[in-house]
C-alpha cells in the first residue's frame, strides 16, 4: 500500500501551470514543511523538519491555486511517486514528489501566519425545516419504534 498522510506548513505559494490538449488541467507544486518529532538539542534551539514536494492535479490543483498561501498549515494525503530525468548538464537527478489525493485547511480562521489567516470559511445556512435553536421540527405523529434508544 501506498498511502501518505502529512501536515505541515507551506514554504511558499503553489506554483500552478495548465496542461495542453483538449482539457486544459491545472497542476498545483508546492512544498510543505514538516516538524520531525526528535529529541531537541540542550540548548534547545534545533528544529527539524522535512520539505516534501507536493502535487495536484484538476480540480486539487485549481483549489491549491486560489486558497493555498505561503505560511499556511495544511493536512494532505496521497501517495508517493518516485521518478527520474537527465538535467542539461547530463546528470541523472531523482525525484520523490507526493501526489496530492486529498487536501484541506488545518487550521481554524485566522490561524496563519502574516495574512490573518487567508481561509475564510462560509457560513452554513439554516436547514428550511430548523427553528431558531437550530433543532428541527419534527412532526406529530412520527414514532420512534426500534430506535436503540428507546
Amino acid at each position: 500500500m501506498n498511502r501518505v498522510i502529512l501536515m505541515g506548513r507551506l514554504t511558499r505559494d503553489p506554483e500552478v501551470r495548465y496542461s495542453q490538449g483538449e482539457r486544459a488541467m491545472a497542476i498545483a507544486r508546492y512544498t510543505l514543511a514538516v516538524d520531525r518529532r526528535s529529541r531537541r538539542s540542550q540548548d534547545g534551539n534545533e528544529q527539524t523538519a522535512d520539505f516534501i514536494n507536493c502535487v495536484a492535479f484538476d480540480k486539487a490543483g485549481e483549489f491549491a491555486e486560489k486558497y493555498f498561501r505561503q505560511g499556511m498549515r495544511v493536512l494532505i494525503s496521497g501517495r508517493i511517486q518516485t521518478g527520474s530525468y537527465t538535467n542539461k548538464d547530463g546528470v541523472k537527478v531523482y525525484t520523490t514528489d507526493i501526489v496530492v489525493e486529498d487536501q484541506e485547511f488545518a487550521d481554524s480562521k485566522g490561524g496563519a501566519p502574516g495574512e490573518g489567516g487567508g481561509y475564510q470559511p462560509t457560513s452554513r445556512p439554516a436547514p428550511s425545516s430548523a427553528i431558531g435553536d437550530g433543532f428541527m421540527n419534527i412532526p406529530d405523529g412520527v414514532e420512534d419504534e426500534g430506535l436503540p434508544f428507546n
